[in-house]
């Protein structure tokens, strides 16, 4: 397996491209499958899991022509309701697909993600919302198997914000007969772009932004094009790049708009941000960072995605942080790792209470999952002496070109590969 050598030190200084959303151009590859034709997808992320999906959409019958950042798809011929196992364990997001087989067919069979088991897991909230639109579902050897004719439009309330689940029932509902209101519907951006895609495709979803959303269901829709939005993930994860090794560097071909209680922790830990209409500038004008008070939450709140790399940062804060985690609770996997860098930890439940170090050190880490991956990075970047970060692939599902754009800083960062 490939790994990352890198030796810390070195403040960052130039711009960083930000990428396309992977979590905005997941779910609408599965909403092509809504409406027979041809698509042109553009700023699309060049990662694993965008080349998954497009994998998926294949083996359901699709043509899907990868080009530099665009995506090229044809679902005319996309007749095949059976998304496989072997796919969709090695990404949840694959799950989206029942939503638009069912919008489009009025059958699915879809593998568990993961090989979940039935009961209370993740993907209830999906299932729950497909029975209240009246789909019937059954469990057949790890696959859910659902049938509507026709679905109906119903009154349904997420039990917990969701955007899996907000994105999935909405694929579904769009086609329905008579009228959907979904209510306590995530408003993370990713969801609110799938929303506006399918608009554009034909449907009639109103209340977009808010979290009740009442949608008129139609018989057609046509295919449309998109334009992916920045991925605000990666954009908080170059901030605290930035802010761990000092300098300045300029995010370019984002969106401030996003991030704005990510913006202001950056700023409350000290860090000078300025706001461009696409770009945003990040400056450690300090010695010091200071430390922090998080808690994660549903959108517009501190996102989850990004608590590991602000729990890297904040190692080297001035001061003893705290960052309570609500949305995820087995997400602490990293702080084993960071604690081999020097970092001092100390887990209670849910919070993490973090002291801060003046220095990390280089050691050999091993990443357990994407967003732990690019925490070990970051703490790599600053660490003194020799980081191994272990396991990498992690990384390449979400953040595309990582070491290359880290290089065109002033990170010294290589990649070494490895056999698997």
């Amino acid at each position: 397996m490939d790994s990352l050598l890198l030796h810390g030190g070195h403040p960052l200084e130039g711009e960083i491209p930000i990428s396309g959303s992977k979590n905005a151009t997941l779910p609408l590859l599965a909403a092509t499958l809504l409406a027979p034709g041809f698509y042109r997808f553009t700023n699309v992320p060049k990662l694993k899991d965008v080349r998954t999906m497009s994998n998926l959409l294949r083996i359901l019958g699709a043509k899907v022509d990868e080009l530099d950042h665009e995506l090229l798809i044809d679902t005319s011929h996309a007749s095949h309701i059976e998304a496989p196992y072997e796919l969709v364990k090695t990404m949840r997001a694959s799950f989206y697909v029942l939503g638009a087989l069912l919008g489009r067919h009025g059958e699915a069979r879809v593998s568990l993600p993961g090989g979940c088991a039935w009961g209370p897991r993740p993907v209830d909230l999906h299932l729950k919302g497909m029975e209240a639109l009246g789909a019937k579902l059954e469990l057949d050897a790890g696959y859910v198997v659902a049938s509507a004719y026709p679905l109906r439009g119903t009154t349904f309330e997420f039990a917990t914000s969701s955007v899996g689940a907000s994105a999935n029932v909405l694929m579904a509902a769009v086609r329905a007969e008579g009228t959907t209101v979904l209510k306590n519907v995530a408003l993370e951006p990713e969801v609110t772009q799938l929303a506006l895609f399918l608009n554009r495709m034909g449907a009639r979803i109103s209340g977009i932004g808010t979290r009740e959303w009442s949608i008129q269901g139609v018989a057609d829709l046509q295919p449309a094009d998109a334009v992916m939005i920045p991925d605000r993930i990666e954009t908080g994860s170059y901030i605290c790049a930035v802010g761990m090794t000092g300098g300045k560097v300029k995010l370019t071909h984002a969106d401030p708009q996003q991030l704005p209680t990510v913006l202001d922790k950056a700023r409350e830990a000290g860090l000078k941000v300025t706001l461009g209409a696409e770009s945003l500038t990040v400056e450690r004008t300090s010695d010091h960072l200071k430390p922090l008070d998080i808690t994660t939450d549903i959108y517009p709140g501190f996102p989850t995605d990004l608590q590991a790399p602000f729990m890297a940062m904040s190692a080297l804060a001035s001061g003893e942080s705290r960052i309570c985690e609500t949305i995820y609770t087995d997400r602490f996997t990293h702080v084993a790792e960071l604690a081999r860098l020097g970092a001092d930890i100390r887990v209670d439940g849910p919070t993490a209470h973090i002291h801060g170090v003046k220095e990390l050190k280089g050691a050999p880490v091993m990443s357990t999952d994407l967003r732990a991956s690019v925490c070990l990075v970051l703490a790599g970047l600053a660490a003194s002496g020799e980081t191994e970060v272990k396991r990498v692939y992690h990384l390449d599902r979400g953040y595309e070109k990582l070491e290359e754009k880290l290089t065109r800083v002033g990170a010294d960062i290589r990649r070494i590969e490895g056999d698997l």
